[in-house]
């Protein structure tokens, strides 16, 4: 028996009959050879965090765009922080923590440069047909190269749960697994509550400003009102369970209707307030500059995107192409292609300037 074998009958023995156990995993659209060591979910996860897609969300925007100082976060450390949060959920369910983390870790690769701004932008120039959810599904499947093919050929669980994260509230589709719905109600946690912080901490927001009715529900501290969501979520799921009605992982309604009142305090007052709207359009500015630049001139671009234009158009390429940059490539790129810059040497150290 391979160690991988030894820890497929660990999950089949030790957890939830509501878990996914790795071996009855859908598999992958190529089917590939099983690893010695690891479960699928396992090497999904792996194939995850040594991506480039991956890597480049530490210079995506969570929230506010370039702000000073070190602590303000990223898209990489809101997906950790998602990451942490659905793994404590999927413990106290008995769910398999590989298969989610692996989701959370996958769940933002597809996220534009600016955030929501970049997403709104891209969205109004595709004829609402942009959403973050998919494009990092389309990131996985076919952006990113794995040993010279398309696509990383991760497990069809992994997939269905990056597609289904989004959409809180919108009455949008839930994962198959209940590995991937703890990932959307995780990911609504994590934003919803470190937003608050960076808010806070920028001097755009007060605790006293927050209605006290969601705070009295959920607690007055971050911690306290990550750990009434978790534990609550926990609670309320596991009573579904064994209860033998159809389970969904959510929280109870006193604590949904609290962090769904807080969420739409966030958009009222921060997500859609000054500050943050004048670095969206600021924002979308550049992305459709850049955007109608590369449709004039996709030689610009690197090979793998023109492969994508002879094969899917020249629409699909530039749109795949901007969506993944960094924030600072993108504004770096647009310095370089239309702000003027001197042809002049500098010869100030030469005279002694």
């Amino acid at each position: 028996m391979t160690v991988r074998e030894e820890i497929e009958a660990r999950e089949a023995a030790g957890l939830s009959r509501y878990a996914v156990i790795s071996e009855d995993s859908a598999g992958r659209v190529k089917k590939e050879a099983p690893d010695p060591v690891r479960t699928c979910f396992m090497v999904d996860r792996d194939r995850v965090i040594h991506s480039k897609s991956f890597r480049r969300l530490k210079h995506k925007t969570q929230v506010f765009v370039a702000p000073p100082g070190d602590h303000y976060r990223t898209r990489l450390t809101h997906t950790l922080e998602v990451n942490q949060i659905a793994r404590t959920i999927g413990a106290g369910l008995n769910l398999n923590l590989d298969l989610i983390e692996a989701i959370a870790l996958a769940h933002d690769v597809g996220h534009t440069p600016f955030a929501h701004s970049g997403e709104q932008v891209l969205n109004e120039i595709t004829g609402n047909h942009f959403r973050h959810s998919e494009n990092s599904v389309r990131v996985l499947t076919r952006i990113e190269q794995h040993k010279g093919d398309s696509g990383l050929n991760l497990s069809a669980e992994v997939l269905d749960g990056v597609l289904n994260h989004s959409g809180y509230g919108q009455g949008g589709a839930y994962a198959a697994t209940l590995e991937g719905q703890v990932i959307r109600i995780a990911d609504k946690i994590a934003y919803v509550q470190h937003d608050i912080d960076d808010s806070i901490r920028a001097g755009l927001l007060t605790l006293d400003q927050i209605p006290t009715g969601f705070l009295e529900v959920l607690g007055a501290t971050h911690s306290q009102r990550i750990a009434t969501l978790v534990i609550d979520t926990i609670n309320h799921t596991r009573q579904l369970m064994d209860s033998g009605q159809p389970v969904l992982v959510e929280s109870g309604h006193e604590v949904e209707r609290a962090l769904w009142g807080l969420r739409e305090f966030m958009f009222e007052t921060i997500y859609r307030g000054p500050v943050c709207q004048e670095e969206r359009n600021r924002a979308m500015f550049i992305i459709s500059s850049l955007y109608d630049y590369y449709l004039k001139n996709p030689a610009k671009m690197s090979p793998l995107y023109l492969q994508i234009a002879d094969e899917e158009g020249l629409e699909r390429a530039v749109l795949d192409y901007i969506s993944g940059m960094s924030d600072a490539y993108c504004i770096n790129l647009f310095k370089d292609i239309y702000i003027p810059q001197s042809m002049v040497p500098d010869t100030r150290r030469v005279f002694g300037y």
